[in-house]
C-alpha cells in the first residue's frame, strides 16, 4: 500500500493550478485609475481554430480561463463605458499559467486598443521546476530514430544515457528499455509519463507504452521537484500533448534514408576483407490534419477538426559477428590443442596415502569418442557450426567463426485525434493511437527469438463551462500493452524432448536449452527468460474541478484507475546446463579442465529448469484524491496551498497462483531448527488444498542429502486475498 500527502506553501507569484495537458490563462483587470473592475466580459480566442470561450471578472476583479489546449491565444476585455482592449500573440505552452492583466481606459466599446502580448522571460505564476519542449524544436532538431525522448536531456536536472535496466533490456520491445532517465537525481526508471493527460506508463516495468510520431506531438514538459498537487506517483513528469487540427489544412510526408551505399567499410579484424555490411533502414509516414468538411454537407470550421498521423519504420542491419566453437579434431575427442593435461572424470577416486583425488590422465589428451554422451552430440551436431576461420596460433581456439547476424526491425503506428467545439462552454476531444513493433534478435544458428509489442491507447476528453468562476473537466483513458518473447523454433522444433529432458515442454516453449561454457568457448541455446508474455491493461477515469472565489483560485478533482498485468513465463522454461571445465580438471585442484571436453562428456556443473511456466493474472485499483488552493493576497503576494491523498493497493492474482512467505518471528541464525512453529510458511492466496492444480511438492532436505519433510505451506486466507498483512 502506497500514501501519499503533502502539504506546501510557497511565497511566490503564481496562480490557479492547471490540468496536466493543458494550460491557463488568467489575469487581473483594472481601470486607468487602478481601481478592480468587476463584471468586465472577457474573451480568449484561439487564434487556430477560432474557438472562444467566454467569462466574466469576479468581484476581485480577477478572470481566469483553465484547461484551454495550448497554442495562440488573443484575449479580448469589452466593459460599458470603456474602449475594449484585445491582446494578441499569447503563445499558451503545456502546464503553463499565462498571466495576462488589462488596464482599461475610458471610452466608447466600438473603440478598440489591441496590444502584442511580450512573452515572459521569468515564469511568475507558478512554482513549478520544469521545461516546455515545444514543436519546433521537436520537429526541426535532428533526432536519430526520430525519438521525442532524446530531447528530454536538455531540462535542468535531467540526467540521461544510463544502462537500460537488465531485464527489461531483454523483455520489453521497441525503444522502452533504452529510455533512462534521472530527474533530479532519482532512479532512471522513476519517472511518470502522461500523454494527453491519461497514464502512459507500463505497470511492468514503468516505463513508456506509446512513442507517438514527433509530427504528432505539440509539445511536451518535463518537470521535478515542485509541482502542484494536481501530480503524483513519481518525483519526475512527463507530461506529452498531442497537437490538434486547426481551420487550415496541413501535412507532411516524410522519408528519412539510411543505406550502407552511404557508409564506410567496418575494419578487418579478422583479416577475411569481409564485405560492407548491409544495412537498410527507413522511417516514412504522414501527418495530415485541419478541419473536417464534407462539401455540400458540413463545414466544420471553428467546430470539428481532425489530426491523422502515421509513421513506418523498417530496418534491416547485418553485422559481422565472431564465435569460438569446437574444432573437428575436438569434436572427434582429439584435445590435443588444449596444453594443460585433462583426465578422466570416470576414474576419479581417493588416494589413500596422499587423502587427496586423483583420476587418469587422458593420453596426449584424447577423448574416447565410446565416452560422449548422445545429447551433448547431437546438440553439437546440429546446432554449432563448424569454424570457417584459419587460426594460425597454437593452443586453445579463439575466434574461429564469422557470421552475419542479421536483426530486422520493424515498427508501425498511428494517431487519430478528434477535436470538437460543441459551443462556448463545451470542447470535447478525443484520440486513439496503435503501435505494432517487431524485432528478431539472431543466435548462432536456430537459436534466436522475436520481440514483439503491441500497444493502444484510447482517451476522451471534455472541458465544460459551468459558470463564469466554475469549469469541470472530465477525462477516460484506456491503455492495453502486449509484448511477448518467442523462440526461432517456438512451436516447430521440441529439442528438449529430442535430447531426453524428463520434463515435458510445451510448444511455446521449445527452443535450444541454453548451454553455457566457458574457456572462451562461444555459449549457444536459447535465452533462459524466453517464453515471458504479459497482456496489460489501465483503465483510467479523471475529473477536475476549479472554482474562482474572490482571490482564491480552488482546483480540486481525482483519479482512478484499474490495472490488470497478466503475464505467463519464467526463468529456464528449457533448462540451462552449464560447463566450466571442472570434470575434466586434476581433480585434487579442479584446474586444467576444458569446458569443451566436460560438454561433449556430458558432465555439467549445474541445472536449472523449470517444472512449468508460471501463471500469474494481477490485478489492483488506485485512487487519488487532491485540492489546491491559490491565493492571491496582494497582486505581488501568492499562497499556494495542495493536499494530496493517495492509495494503491497491492496486486491481487485472481488466478490464485500466487505465493507468498510469511515469518513467524525473525529467521534464526542457525540450521535446522527443530521447532516447525519457528519455520517459515509458504502461504498461497484463497481457500483450499495448497497444491490444488499445482504438478510439484516442495520439500526440504534431509541431513543426508535426501528428501526430508515437508516444508510448510497454507492456503487459509490468512494473508488475505493479496498475500499482504495490512496490520
Amino acid at each position: 500500500m502506497r500514501k501519499l500527502l503533502g502539504i506546501s506553501a510557497l511565497l511566490v507569484c503564481c496562480s490557479a493550478l492547471l490540468a496536466q495537458t493543458s494550460g491557463e490563462i488568467t489575469g487581473e483587470v483594472t481601470d486607468q485609475s487602478g481601481a478592480i473592475a468587476p463584471n468586465v466580459t472577457v474573451t480568449a480566442t484561439n487564434v487556430d481554430t477560432n474557438v472562444a470561450r467566454n467569462t466574466q471578472t469576479n468581484d476581485a476583479g480577477v478572470y481566469s480561463f483553465p484547461n484551454l489546449i495550448p497554442g495562440r491565444y488573443s484575449v479580448r476585455v469589452t466593459a460599458p463605458g470603456f474602449a475594449t482592449v484585445t491582446k494578441t500573440g499569447i503563445e499558451l505552452q503545456v502546464q503553463q499559467t499565462a498571466r495576462v492583466d488589462f488596464s482599461l481606459s475610458v471610452g466608447q466599446a466600438s473603440q478598440t486598443v489591441e496590444v502584442n502580448a511580450v512573452a515572459q522571460q521569468l515564469v511568475t505564476e507558478n512554482a513549478t521546476v520544469g521545461t516546455v519542449v515545444e514543436e519546433r524544436r521537436i520537429v526541426e532538431l535532428p533526432l536519430n530514430g526520430r525519438n521525442f525522448f532524446s530531447l528530454v536531456g536538455l531540462s535542468p536536472g535531467v540526467t540521461v544515457g544510463f544502462a537500460p535496466p537488465a531485464q527489461a533490456n531483454a523483455r520489453q520491445g521497441g525503444t522502452r528499455s533504452q529510455l533512462t532517465m534521472s530527474l533530479a537525481g532519482t532512479r532512471p526508471t522513476w519517472a511518470n509519463y502522461t500523454l494527453d493527460g491519461v497514464t502512459n506508463t507500463d505497470i511492468n516495468f514503468n516505463l513508456y507504452v506509446l512513442l507517438p510520431s514527433v509530427d504528432a506531438i505539440q509539445e511536451f514538459k518535463v518537470q521535478s521537484g515542485i509541482y502542484p498537487a494536481e501530480f503524483g506517483r513519481e518525483a519526475g513528469q512527463v507530461n506529452v500533448l498531442t497537437k490538434p487540427g486547426t481551420n487550415n489544412y496541413h501535412g507532411t510526408i516524410f522519408d528519412f534514408l539510411r543505406n550502407d551505399a552511404l557508409d564506410a567499410k567496418n575494419y578487418d579484424f579478422a583479416h577475411t576483407n569481409p564485405a560492407k555490411s548491409p544495412f537498410r533502414q527507413n522511417q516514412y509516414g504522414f501527418t495530415l490534419g485541419g478541419p473536417i468538411q464534407i462539401p455540400k454537407l458540413f463545414n466544420g470550421r471553428n467546430r470539428l477538426f481532425f489530426l491523422s498521423n502515421y509513421e513506418g519504420f523498417k530496418s534491416r542491419t547485418t553485422t559481422v559477428a565472431t564465435a569460438t566453437v569446437l574444432t573437428p579434431a575436438m569434436r572427434n575427442g582429439d584435445f590435443s590443442a588444449i596444453t594443460t593435461q585433462m583426465f578422466d572424470p570416470t576414474t576419479r577416486r581417493l588416494d589413500p596415502a596422499t587423502n587427496t583425488m586423483v583420476a587418469t590422465p587422458y593420453p596426449n589428451n584424447q577423448i574416447p569418442v565410446s565416452q560422449f554422451n548422445k545429447e551433448s552430440v547431437y546438440l553439437l551436431g546440429k546446432y554449432t557450426p563448424l569454424p570457417n576461420i584459419q587460426q594460425n596460433t597454437a593452443g586453445a581456439p579463439n575466434r574461429n567463426y564469422q557470421y552475419l547476424a542479421k536483426t530486422p526491425v520493424d515498427k508501425d503506428q498511428i494517431t487519430e485525434r478528434i477535436d470538437f467545439n460543441e459551443s462556448n462552454n463545451s470542447q470535447w476531444f478525443g484520440r486513439y493511437s496503435w503501435t505494432d513493433e517487431s524485432t528478431f534478435n539472431p543466435g548462432l544458428t536456430v537459436d534466436g527469438g522475436t520481440l514483439y509489442t503491441r500497444a493502444s491507447q484510447w482517451v476522451v476528453s471534455n472541458t465544460r463551462v459551468l459558470s463564469a468562476t466554475k469549469v469541470n473537466e472530465a477525462r477516460f483513458g484506456y491503455n492495453s500493452l502486449y509484448n511477448v518473447i518467442t523462440q526461432e523454433l517456438a512451436n516447430k522444433e521440441d529439442v528438449s524432448g529430442a535430447i531426453g529432458i524428463p520434463i515435458k515442454v510445451d510448444p511455446n516453449s521449445w527452443g535450444l536449452p541454453n548451454i553455457g561454457l566457458a574457456n572462451n568457448l562461444t555459449s549457444f541455446g536459447n535465452a533462459t527468460s524466453s517464453p515471458f508474455a504479459i497482456d496489460n491493461k489501465t483503465f483510467q477515469a479523471i475529473d477536475n474541478f476549479s472554482w474562482i472565489i474572490g482571490k482564491h483560485s480552488l482546483r480540486m478533482g481525482g483519479e482512478y484507475r484499474y490495472n490488470k498485468f497478466p503475464q505467463l513465463g519464467n526463468e529456464f522454461p528449457r533448462g540451462q546446463f552449464q560447463f566450466n571445465g571442472s570434470f575434466s580438471a586434476n581433480p585434487a585442484s579442479l584446474s586444467g579442465g576444458y569446458s569443451g571436453a566436460d560438454f561433449l562428456l556430458g558432465q555439467f556443473f549445474r541445472a536449472d529448469i523449470a517444472v512449468a511456466l508460471a501463471q500469474g493474472d494481477f490485478r489492483n485499483s488506485e485512487i487519488a484524491g487532491y485540492i489546491d488552493d491559490t491565493w492571491k493576497i496582494t497582486p505581488h503576494v501568492t499562497l499556494t496551498l495542495g493536499l494530496r491523498y493517495e492509495i494503491e493497493q497491492p496486486l491481487k492474482d485472481v488466478s490464485g497462483h500466487a505465493v507468498n512467505v510469511m515469518l513467524n518471528q525473525a529467521l534464526p541464525g542457525y540450521a535446522n531448527e527443530p521447532d516447525l512453529n519457528k519455520h517459515p510458511v509458504y502461504v498461497r492466496t484463497g481457500q483450499g488444498n495448497f497444491y490444488d492444480d499445482v504438478a510439484f511438492r516442495y520439500l526440504a532436505a534431509g541431513s543426508n542429502g535426501a528428501s526430508g519433510t515437508n516444508v510448510l505451506t497454507a492456503r487459509d486466507g490468512r494473508l488475505g486475498d493479496r498475500l499482504v498483512r495490512t496490520d
